[in-house]
């Protein structure tokens, strides 16, 4: 089963009008979220899909979507597929990445990666474990890319996703750059 919230952005930039004035405000990029969990999937509240929403729309991103998937590596994968496939430049999923039988995220995620991109998994548990999370050490999350599209995943607490998301900014605004060839 998945759910879907949110709606469809395709523009690369955002055309406002202000006092009669058009402001153009760039855009760093399109994404989509993947909410691994099976309660959420089956109607449950979601409160992890809206925080990675409105963190991604802080950093400057569009979001298409947050979509919430049961832990089953199919159904992952076929929504981080979906995402590649409909040209977002970054992906990110969270939940899953532990060490129980149901933690299937990254072993999906494998599937769908072209290329691995370890120094940013790396430098994710890096940060975390700084800020004194200990299950930050023990996330098995990946991070790489899928056709041009960057895939991240994070372990499924707020704690984590909020430093994930602030050491991943960064991070990601380089990689879309060079998959873009906005950067040499």
């Amino acid at each position: 089963m998945q759910k879907v919230a949110g709606g469809g952005h395709a523009a690369s930039v955002i055309g406002a009008t202000v006092s009669g004035m058009e402001i153009d405000a760039p855009v760093a990029g399109r994404a989509l979220v993947v909410v691994v969990d099976d309660r959420t999937a089956h109607g449950g509240e979601d409160s992890l899909g809206p925080l990675v929403t409105e963190l991604l729309t802080e950093a400057g991103f569009l979001v298409d979507a947050s979509v919430s998937v049961e832990a089953d590596e199919v159904a992952i994968r076929n929504a981080l597929n979906t995402a590649v496939i409909g040209g977002v430049d970054i992906v990110i999923s969270v939940g899953g990445t532990g060490m129980s039988p149901r933690d299937v995220t990254p072993e999906a995620t494998s599937e769908v990666l072209d290329r691995d991109l370890p120094g940013i998994s790396e430098a994710l548990r890096a940060s975390g474990r700084v800020a004194g999370s200990l299950d930050a050490g023990l996330s098995r999350g990946l991070a790489g890319i899928s056709g041009s599209t960057l895939v991240v995943n994070l372990p499924g607490t707020r704690a984590a996703i909020r430093d994930g998301m602030a050491t991943l900014g960064p991070l990601a605004s380089r990689v879309i750059g060079e998959l873009s060839g906005l950067l040499e």
